[in-house]
C-alpha cells in the first residue's frame, strides 16, 4: 500500500500530460504481481472469474499468463520511456515499442486447449534438449585442439629448456583438456544425452497422436516432468567439461536418470499409451540404466576412495 500511496502522488516536475504516463506507468507496475500468481481479485458481474479459470486448463493457463505478464511488463517499460525522454518519443527510436508490437503479436499463436499447450511445452523441451547434445557433440569433436602442439613443445624443451609460459599463445593449463579417462567417461555421457532426446520426441509423439485435451491432470503431469529433462541434461553437460570431477558426473546422471524414468513411467501409466507394454519404453528404460551402469563403472574408483 505505501508503494502504491507513493507512485499516485504527483510528481511536480512533470507536466501534466508526462505526470499521466508516469501514473500510468506505476499502474501497470502494481497488475504485474497479480498477474504473476493468478487472475486478478476484481471482477465484473458480466465476467466469471473461477468458471474461467476453471476452463482454462493449467498448462495452458501458464502460457496464458506468460504472455500476458510481457505485454504488461512491456508496456510499462514503454510508458516509461515515453515520459522519462519525450523528446524521443518516435515510435521507430523506442525499443520497448518494438517489445509491445513482438508480445501482442505472440497472442494469436497461444495454444488453443490444453493438449496443444502441452505439445507446444514439449516441443521447447525437444529443442532444448537437442541444441545441448549437439553442444556437448561439437566440444567432444574439438577437445585438445593443443595436444600435438604440446608434445612437440615438450620434445624442444626437454632439449633447449624453454618454459611453455614464455611461448605465446601456447596453453600450458592441463586442467583445461580431457584425460583419456575422462573421454571414455564422456562416451556414456553422450549416449545419456542422446537418450533423453529420444525419450523427450517419443513422449511427445505419443501426446500428439493419443493425447486427449480433456485429460487435463493427466498431460500436465507428463508435461511437468519433461520439462525437468532439459535442465537435467544441461547440469550434465556442463559437468563433462575440464577439469571433470568423475563424481560431479556420476551425481548428475543419476539425476537425469531419475528423471527420464520418471517420465517414462508417466507416460506409460496415462492415456497416451493406449497399450502399456508399448515396446518402446522397456527399450528407452533399458538404454538409460545402460549408460548409467557404464557410468557407474567408470567412476566406482572415484566412489570408493
Amino acid at each position: 500500500m505505501e508503494s502504491a500511496a507513493v507512485s499516485a502522488a504527483p510528481d511536480p516536475t512533470l507536466d501534466p500530460p508526462l505526470e499521466q504516463l508516469r501514473h500510468l506507468a506505476g499502474e501497470l507496475r502494481q497488475l504485474l504481481p497479480g498477474v504473476r500468481v493468478g487472475e486478478a481479485q476484481e471482477t465484473t458481474k458480466e465476467f466469471d472469474r473461477e468458471a474461467f479459470w476453471r476452463r482454462l486448463s493449467i498448462t495452458l493457463r501458464k502460457l496464458v499468463r506468460s504472455a500476458t505478464l510481457d505485454i504488461v511488463d512491456d508496456m510499462a517499460q514503454l510508458v516509461e520511456a515515453l515520459y522519462i525522454n519525450p523528446a524521443q518519443s518516435n515510435p521507430e527510436n523506442l525499443i520497448p515499442y518494438n517489445s509491445v508490437w513482438d508480445a501482442c503479436q505472440h497472442i494469436p499463436q497461444i495454444p488453443k486447449d490444453n493438449k496443444a499447450a502441452a505439445l507446444s511445452v514439449l516441443t521447447k523441451s525437444v529443442d532444448l534438449v537437442k541444441d545441448a547434445h549437439e553442444e556437448m557433440e561439437q566440444a567432444v569433436e574439438e577437445c585438445d585442439p593443443y595436444c600435438g602442439l604440446l608434445n612437440d613443445i615438450e620434445e624442444d624443451t626437454s632439449d633447449n629448456h624453454v618454459d611453455e609460459e614464455d611461448i605465446l599463445g601456447c596453453p600450458n593449463n592441463r586442467d583445461s583438456y580431457w584425460s583419456e579417462g575422462d573421454q571414455e567417461l564422456i562416451i556414456p555421457c553422450l549416449a545419456l544425452a542422446r537418450a533423453s532426446k529420444a525419450c523427450l520426441k517419443k513422449i511427445r509423439l505419443s501426446v500428439a497422436e493419443n493425447g486427449k485435451k480433456d485429460q487435463v491432470a493427466q498431460l500436465d503431469d507428463i508435461v511437468d516432468i519433461s520439462d525437468e529433462i532439459s535442465p537435467s541434461v544441461d547440469d550434465l553437460a556442463l559437468s563433462i567439461y575440464p577439469p571433470v570431477c568423475p563424481l560431479t558426473v556420476r551425481i548428475n546422471s543419476a539425476k537425469l536418470v531419475s528423471v527420464l524414468k520418471k517420465a517414462l513411467e508417466i507416460t506409460k501409466a496415462s492415456h497416451v499409451t493406449p497399450q502399456p507394454e508399448d515396446s518402446w519404453i522397456p527399450l528407452l528404460i533399458n538404454a538409460v540404466d545402460h549408460c548409467m551402469n557404464r557410468i557407474k563403472e567408470l567412476t566406482q574408483n572415484e566412489v570408493e576412495s
